[in-house]
């Protein structure tokens, strides 16, 4: 390989990676050190691997370091630890698949990372350390490359797919594929095509984690920060010539963008008759049906807690689409946003916003 050439490389990968490592800190010391999220920094460190590797490169190609082992010794520690940082990220993204959830949310998920580290970075340091010229110094990283790849690919897209951002799903798909490709060059003798995909991969994966960040902040703002006397209800309903009716719901003020949904008659009826009672009786209070009661004539507001459940669950996807809201992110705080039980009876429950910021229309 001429060395001009691997010096370009190692420069390019050097500046582009340090400048992509300190964009990623930068988010996570403005934003997510407030949210105690460390994830960024994880990725951001991950980064930093490539950037010191691009340094060895580039002291290789200046004859700094002469001994091509050491090259090749260094810059495959160096993809496992950036493997290694990547996996200790996963804890932190907000989406996980539910067959990889448990695991990485567990306290063995350090070992369960580590020890397939320590397994691959013995053999590789002892034939850096006894200046072994055995096959490729490299095929240890990339079993655990192919492995993180594996893993963080899958998370990624779950990730964009909860959050509703199909398009980026697709792209971390191709950018995963592509990285798959570069790490099975570094088996062959090909380095013209490693160099190549190798920054063809770095490149977009730098990309996907921005983009991982920027979803991050979304996630933020769709949280709920305000004050019930701060939001406004709109329930309308509206006759059509056909005799059909289409019933719509409007929250002004919950979310960064105000959204007017459509929702079935039967959520419609019960957020409705929360609306009334909260606007026409002192307190607004519904009471819930208990459970195991036997047959009577008392009437109840609403038969069980299903009820109230199904109806924001229709409000949640009506705002974000189906499947793209958590339970822990958004039906939760919505609940406890939007409804508020009683102190004194355990079966009474109403909605939490002011009376004059509830209005009724069409009914």
């Amino acid at each position: 390989m001429d060395n001009q050439f691997q010096a370009f490389y190692g420069y390019w990968q050097l500046s582009v990676c340090l400048f992509a490592f300190l964009g990623l800190l930068s988010i996570w010391y403005h934003l997510g050190r407030k949210q105690e999220d460390t994830g960024q920094v994880w990725l951001a460190l991950s980064i930093l691997c490539w950037s010191i590797s691009g340094g060895v490169e580039v002291l290789y190609a200046q004859e700094y370091l002469s001994n091509r082992i050491t090259l090749e010794g260094i810059k495959s520690i160096l993809s496992l630890l950036n493997s290694f940082f990547i996996l200790m990220a996963l804890p932190y993204f907000r989406h996980l698949p539910k067959a990889l959830e448990t695991p990485i949310k567990s306290k063995y998920w350090l070992a369960l990372i580590g020890l397939p580290l320590i397994f691959c970075l013995l053999p590789t340091l002892s034939k850096l350390l006894l200046n072994e010229a055995g096959a490729f110094i490299s095929e240890f990283d990339v079993y655990y490359s192919i492995l993180t790849l594996v893993i963080l690919g899958w998370v990624m897209w779950v990730s964009f797919r909860k959050r509703n951002l199909s398009f980026l799903a697709y792209l971390s798909a191709i950018c995963i594929g592509i990285t798959f490709v570069a790490q099975l060059y570094k088996l062959t003798n090909s380095q013209l095509n490693e160099f190549l995909f190798s920054a063809i991969f770095k490149t977009n994966l730098i990309m996907i984690f921005f983009a991982l960040a920027l979803s991050w902040v979304k996630d933020l703002s769709e949280r709920i920060n305000v004050l019930p006397d701060q939001v406004r209800l709109t329930l309308s309903s509206e006759k059509h010539a056909s005799g059909q009716f289409s019933h719509s719901v409007l929250l002004k003020g919950l979310y960064q963008q105000d959204k007017e949904i459509q929702i079935s008659h039967t959520h419609y009826t019960l957020l409705l008759k929360f609306a009334q009672r909260r606007k026409t009786t002192e307190g607004g209070w519904l009471e819930i049906k208990p459970k195991n009661l036997p047959n009577t004539t008392q009437q109840f507001d609403i038969k069980d807690y299903n009820e109230i459940k199904r109806m924001l669950h229709a409000i949640l996807d009506g705002y974000f689409g189906k499947s793209t809201w958590t339970k822990d992110q958004h039906e939760t705080p919505l609940k406890k946003f939007l409804l508020e039980r009683s102190d004194d009876k355990e079966r009474r429950v109403r909605l939490s916003l002011p009376p004059e910021n509830v209005e009724i229309l069409g009914v």
